[in-house]
């Protein structure tokens, strides 16, 4: 068996990084991309390697040979790469293809030896190696028979989006057996390249294929091997990460990015705080129909948006203000706020990050469950000199939930002091009270305590992160306008314009979405309590906080379920700075019931194999 690896292509899209040389010499954590693919290839102890060169073929060929790679190495030149596309550089190994079986590879790939492992071992002597379509991918796509047989290829400009669900993408791996090369490739290459021309992709030479009664080429599906496709800045940029071989620097590139998470094939993630049931598909529907007219057309300005807030939450439109996210609220209360502030940790460091230290008095929940109430807070600000006081309620991550009656008792005693509460509500709306009635927006509590400030986040509540939205309400108008004055004009796009013009229509559907929630709360809840070597703290959020107690760290469950299960949590332990306790502790994130499943059993399988340990 040989292996055929086009590398011709210029790259223009990765800029920089191949002004000077290939594409695939570019570096992913140290190593370019054709020295570890032919390292790979160098594993099945093949024939022979053939590769086709041109954008700096000379460059790409000196640079191979400093490789010392002990396979026999066959280059074929392609002088008028910069006028022809793959097709063409494959034509030029058409006598090649027919001399042995073909690993087919296209070298601005980068994966896991398993990937090739899977394609050579699998008996059957012609495959296009095929992974389930994902948003992230790009290019030709296939669809299958139950008997992975290719019913169509199906090129980019042929992509239905209603279709993606019976979508397979190809991986541009290949396995051909001589015999197919002889008998059905190769002659339909020539055929294709003389009636069409060169300026095309060698997959359209199967794609005419799969149309005989006989193709004899099938798919194989992977089964979560890793691999991308590095066409620019951004895919080299998440390759990098994926590939990373420290697995503690792969953890710090993934937390860094902030999200972004579905551009990573097979990651659930248990860090990021959304609503898994709402929106409907209605509500989505209904955005979808006007993707053309919102993706098109200017919004509205901060004014009018805060007049669609106001009428979704029932307040004046002098008392509040919508954010692009709640976080650009918060920076923006931050950076106006003087005097100093009360914190209670641990908490969301959000609001204290954005403020001098030296400004901050702490309040550090003792108690080994991390619970506080009003009582609490007020005994300890009660002879603290502070000017405003930030509770976040749930607070995060712990989870602890401050109800109704006791916040206000906080609020009075902070009229009294001349003290003005800053309350996050972004979590409330998943409190269970018996009423559904969590929120303090309301105008008469407004009026009642002009210095309380709220501030929620919608992404978080309403499961719609990417429309970043949150709202900051207080009947402190002077604070309103200054922050209204703080932030640009258009803050707000088109599609969270609509998103809260049609909102109030589903009101409804969110408070059986909130109820789903609170169900799936308990029950996750109840399988982590199950779980030996773990104890999880009772939460009113939409997250969960929990303890390790079986003697492994919050950092190598991290780790391991990540490197093992591709589930990503979120490692408390750093954050809490436990002054000496060395207690280990993780939040998980609540999702629906399969992916909840899914990471009990990991989380099951994973603590009972420590044994006590620190693996």
């Amino acid at each position: 068996m040989q292996a055929v690896i086009l590398a011709a292509g210029m790259g223009k899209r990765l800029k920089d990084l191949t002004a000077n040389n290939t594409k695939c010499m570019i570096k992913v954590n140290g190593v370019t991309l054709i020295e570890r693919m032919l390292r790979q290839l160098e594993r099945l102890q093949l024939n022979r390697i053939v590769i086709v060169v041109g954008y700096k073929g000379d460059l790409l060929k000196d640079y191979i040979n400093t490789l010392s790679i002990s396979t026999p190495i066959h280059f074929i030149t392609n002088e008028i790469y910069d006028k022809t596309n793959n097709i063409y550089s494959l034509y030029l190994a058409k006598q090649e293809l027919t001399e042995d079986a073909t690993i087919l590879l296209e070298s601005d790939l980068i994966f896991e030896d398993s990937l090739l492992d899977t394609l050579v071992n699998d008996s059957r002597e012609t495959l296009a190696l095929v992974d389930k379509y994902e948003s992230w991918m790009d290019g030709t796509v296939v669809k299958l028979d139950e008997d992975d047989t290719i019913k169509e290829f199906i090129p980019g400009k042929k992509f239905k989006f209603e279709d993606i669900p019976h979508y397979y993408k190809t991986v541009n791996i290949y396995k051909f057996s001589r015999h197919f090369s002889e008998t059905h490739y190769v002659p339909f290459l020539e055929a294709y390249s003389m009636a069409l021309g060169n300026n095309d992709y060698y997959e359209q030479v199967l794609r005419v294929i799969t149309m005989l009664d006989d193709p004899e080429i099938k798919a194989k599906r992977l089964t979560g091997q890793l691999w991308y496709e590095i066409d620019d800045l951004q895919d080299w940029d998440i390759a990098s990460s994926m590939f990373h071989p420290d697995q503690k620097k792969k953890l710090e590139l993934l937390h860094a990015r902030y999200g972004g998470f579905w551009r990573y094939p097979k990651i659930k993630d248990f860090c990021y705080l959304v609503n898994p049931y709402f929106p409907p598909q209605k509500l989505m529907d209904e955005i979808k129909s006007n993707l053309e007219t919102l993706l098109t057309q200017y919004p509205s300005g901060a004014n009018v948006n805060a007049l669609l807030a106001a009428k979704n939450f029932g307040v004046r439109q002098d008392h509040i203000v919508v954010g692009n996210g709640a976080a650009e609220l918060i920076k923006a209360l931050m950076d106006n706020e003087r005097g100093t502030i009360g914190v209670i940790r641990p908490t969301f460091e959000e609001y204290p990050n954005r403020y001098a230290e030296e400004k901050t008095i702490v309040f550090h929940a003792s108690a080994p469950d991390y619970r506080y109430g009003s009582k609490e807070l007020i005994d300890y600000f009660n002879d603290k000199p502070i000017d405003q006081l930030i509770l976040i309620n749930p607070d995060n991550p712990s989870g602890n939930y401050i109800g109704k009656e006791d916040i206000f008792r906080l609020l009075d005693w902070s009229r009294e002091k001349n003290i003005s509460i800053i309350l996050d509500e972004s979590f409330c709306d998943f409190a269970e009270t018996g009423d559904d009635d969590t929120t303090l927006i309301d105008e008469a509590v407004l009026s009642r305590y002009p210095k309380l400030i709220i501030v929620k986040s919608i992404s978080k509540s309403y499961g719609v992160p990417g429309l970043r939205l949150g709202i900051m309400v207080s009947a402190d108008e002077a604070k309103i306008a200054q922050i209204k004055k703080s932030i640009a004009i258009w803050n707000i796009n088109s599609f969270a314009e609509f998103y809260m013009q049609i909102e109030e229509k589903y009101k409804n559907d969110y408070k059986v979405a909130l109820k789903r929630i609170r169900a799936e709360r308990t029950r996750f809840f109840n399988g982590l309590s199950a779980i030996p070597g773990l104890c999880p703290l009772p939460s009113q959020a939409n997250y969960i906080m929990c303890e390790i107690t079986n003697g492994m760290t919050s950092e190598a469950l991290m780790e391991h379920l990540l490197l093992n299960y591709d589930l990503l949590i979120k490692d408390l332990t750093p954050k809490l700075n436990l002054s000496g306790e060395n207690r280990q502790f993780i939040r998980l994130a609540v999702r629906n019931e399969e992916d909840n499943d899914r990471l009990l059993t990991a989380l099951k399988e994973t603590l009972a194999q420590s044994h006590g340990g620190s693996k």
